[in-house]
């Protein structure tokens, strides 16, 4: 007779094990301990073997029914039940093993060919910044939205609002990746999208021209807040006036000191070309200060915790929101500032500066024939332009 669940709840422990039988091939085996488990008895290539369906009463009789109709039925189709089970326990080993991690670089390796070297590296950096330490170690199907937005809302934090915007889309492409390779079956980046904070649309924060000689002057008067790297990068993107992106990843290759230049190659640039900094005494003297530090090093600002990677764009905004000026400036911000500041107080045509900016240009011969378009003039603008800097840090407080 089969059983029912009285049966099953009321079986006492004996001396021995024995089973109490529900009919084709399934059991209850009370062990001398009280403990009961499921088993299913079959034949297969002419051998007796036993499945295991679990641990009464966690498992119910009817659920101990409906699993084993399911062996029997792989039977049936010719396949071990048993073989079948250790596939699977296999299959989620091999999950639990793809780490959020490996998935992010199996995803960059793919899509590398398709960007340029400034993303590539760029998209590899934020995630090895902001997201690895926070769930890199979870398996990719098991990350959860909070976790996600946990790791956004410290970017956030750091008042990079259009940073975590990004990196979102880059984690949500990951999960993408997953889904598509059936490491994951959902993508809990997607719904963060409404979630974030969104960055106010305009120009970068940058103080005004007439906030310049104060800035200037609590720039040099505490240079024990500052790390070197940092001390030097910030001054650099005074001096310098490039995008951030192009200065923490400036490699030393692109430099020669000696003739006082700094060529930018196109993959490394926003508009796709080469692009030529003349360097000031100042700005060179800035590079040097750093070649006894980080000189064996292939970057110019190596990353404080992994050397063989760039600084962070965010050590600026840090360093700027130690000074004061959080929501007031930004590493871009130095950009228009140079440009207010050259033509207001120095007397330079729009043109000269906006060259040396690198903006974009109506045609492609127009944007081959800039890349060292009146490189002479630029040069000198870039001395009288650090000169102006030391002028206002060395001038007498008012």
């Amino acid at each position: 007779m089969s059983l029912t669940d009285l049966a099953c709840r009321t079986a006492k422990p004996k001396e021995k094990l024995y089973k109490l039988a529900d009919g084709r091939g399934l059991f209850l085996i009370v062990h001398q301990k009280g403990s009961k488990y499921w088993s299913g008895a079959y034949r297969f290539e002419g051998k007796q073997r036993s499945f295991s369906l679990g641990v009464y009463p966690e498992v119910t009789l009817l659920q101990a029914r409906e699993s084993w109709e399911a062996a029997r039925k792989q039977l049936k189709a010719g396949t071990d039940p048993n073989a079948e089970k250790q596939a699977m326990k296999a299959g989620r080993l091999e999950t639990s093993k793809q780490t959020f991690e490996i998935t992010a670089r199996e995803w960059h390796n793919a899509r590398l060919s398709t960007w340029k070297a400034i993303t590539a590296n760029n998209n590899i950096h934020r995630l090895e910044t902001d997201i690895f330490p926070v769930f890199g170690s979870t398996p990719v199907g098991s990350v959860t939205p909070q976790q996600v937005l946990l790791a956004l809302r410290k970017i956030e934090a750091r008042g990079a609002l259009e940073l975590s915007g990004r990196t979102r889309g880059i984690c949500a492409r990951v999960f993408n990746y997953a889904i598509a390779c059936g490491y994951a079956t959902n993508n809990p980046a997607a719904p963060l999208k409404d979630v974030l904070k969104v960055p106010v649309k305009g120009n970068f924060a940058a103080i005004d021209v007439e906030e310049l000689p104060a800035f200037v002057k609590t720039l040099s008067n505490t240079p024990d807040r500052m790390f070197t790297p940092t001390r030097v990068a910030i001054w650099l993107m005074m001096h310098t006036f490039v995008r951030t992106s192009e200065l923490i990843a400036v490699p030393w290759k692109e430099l020669d000191l000696d003739k006082a230049l700094w060529t930018i190659p196109g993959e490394r640039m926003k508009m796709n070309r080469d692009h030529i900094v003349p360097l000031s005494k100042q700005a060179v003297a800035l590079f040097r200060e750093m070649l006894p530090l980080t000189g064996k090093n292939h970057y110019v600002f190596p990353n404080q915790h992994r050397p063989s990677d760039h600084m962070s764009g965010g050590a600026i905004l840090a360093l700027l929101r130690r000074l004061g000026y959080k929501g007031k400036m930004t590493g871009h911000g130095f950009r228009s500032l140079a440009m207010g500041a050259i033509k207001q107080e120095l007397g330079y045509l729009h043109e000269i500066v906006d060259l040396q900016l690198a903006h974009a240009k109506g045609n492609k011969v127009d944007a081959a024939y800039d890349r060292a378009k009146f490189l002479v003039e630029r040069t000198k603008m870039m001395q009288d332009w650090s000169d102006y800097i030391d002028r206002l840090a060395s001038a007498p407080a008012p």
